[in-house]
């Protein structure tokens, strides 16, 4: 057995044998080096009460180079990319070091949760909702933890319409949509156009009706 697939059994065993971190990690398919890792979304965050998965590659030369880690669960966080699930985090990166494991890398994740840094962001559009509405941000992100990651039903955006999860989802509001949508432009359109430019919260007194209809006329 060579010391990559030793020291990734281990790890395995580690975190089975750990009751209290609440960290899962489980085999994808037959291969030890292709794994899916879980945990709570923490307390007092947006993320409380989800489950978040996360994709994990290890890498051939692991531990001296860093383990691959993308999230399966969409979340709405500035360093985590909506899309594709792309992390921002340093020991991800050049930070890495052969002391850390898969274990104490998945708490950092959590952690990321708890402490966004929208000043480095993976997902630029998400960082600026965080900076020019802090609560608006909340409010979209416990909405998505809702409907992506299993957590308690929020109570506000709680909807049954499609087009509003739609606009719940893009962290806007229902009535700035139906505003230029009664100008005859397409519910989507708009939807794309006020999520881009990030007519949200205290942002909206910033831009312009005219710089939106323009955007939308493009």
């Amino acid at each position: 057995m060579d010391a990559r697939l030793r020291r990734v059994n281990k790890e395995i065993a580690d975190c089975k044998n750990d009751k209290s971190s609440n960290i899962k990690i489980e085999l994808v398919d037959a291969s030890p080096f292709h794994l899916k890792g879980s945990f709570p979304g923490p307390q007092d965050t947006p993320y409380e009460g989800g489950h978040f998965e996360v994709d994990i590659v290890i890498p051939d030369s692991y531990p001296f180079q860093p383990v691959k880690m993308k999230f399966i669960t969409k979340v709405y966080h500035p360093n985590i990319s909506s899309a594709s699930g792309a992390i921002c985090l340093d020991i991800l990166k050049d930070a890495w070091s052969p002391v850390l494991t898969l274990k104490s890398t998945l708490i950092s994740l959590q952690s990321l949760l708890c402490s966004p840094e929208p000043n480095d962001p993976q997902d630029a559009e998400v960082a600026k909702h965080y900076t020019t509405s802090k609560r608006s941000f909340d409010e979209t992100a416990r909405y998505w933890t809702q409907i992506y990651a299993g957590g308690p039903a929020v109570k506000k955006m709680e909807v049954k319409e499609p087009q509003k999860d739609e606009i719940a989802i893009a962290g806007l509001e229902k009535a700035h949509v139906d505003q230029f949508e009664g100008l005859g432009f397409e519910r989507s359109k708009v939807i794309d156009v006020l999520r881009r430019l990030n007519y949200r919260g205290a942002n909206v007194a910033n831009i312009a009706e005219d710089r939106i209809v323009e955007e939308l006329l493009k």
